[in-house]
This record gives C-alpha cells, structure tokens and sequence, in this order.
C-alpha cells in the first residue's frame, strides 16, 4: 500500500484547519489533495489529536504484524496436515 507524503501530524493539521472555519475546498486547493482524500482522513482523524493519532499507527503496525504471524502459522499447520494425512 502507498504511503502518503504527509504525515499524521500534517493531515491532524489539515483536518483541524477546515474544522476551525475555513472552507474544504480552500483547504484542499491549499495543501493539493482531492476533496474524496480530505473526507478520508476527517473520518480517520477527526477529533484525533497527535498523540492518538500516534498510538493509532502503531497498533495498526502491531496488529499487521500479527496478521502476517498468524497466516504463517496457519500455512505450517496445513501443511503438517497434509504431510500427516499421506501413506507412506
């Protein structure tokens, strides 16, 4: 998946910007992002601040770790499973 090139900080930023009065269209005209990208992150990060927002990436890192440990392990097993189940 691409990485965006602005940061958590950055988007709070962005987000809070357009929160405090200021149109979303200036705002995504200001900063050159798509109105569809602008909405995205207001649903991620609104009313985030940065330490949540912190927190927030790195359970998402700690849990696509987990994810990946877990298919791992699945795969092992089938293929015991399957090793197990042959007649030799």
């Amino acid at each position: 998946m691409k990485r965006s090139r602005f940061s958590d900080e950055q988007i709070i930023g962005i987000v809070k910007e357009q929160e405090a009065g200021m149109a979303t269209a200036e705002v995504c005209r200001r900063h050159g992002i798509s109105s569809a990208t602008f909405y995205k992150w207001k649903a991620k990060y609104g009313g985030l601040e940065v330490s949540e927002a912190k927190r927030l990436r790195s359970l998402e890192d700690e849990n696509a770790k987990l994810k990946k440990l877990l298919a791992e392990a699945m795969l092992d097993i089938a293929v015991l499973k399957d090793i197990s189940s042959k007649k030799w």
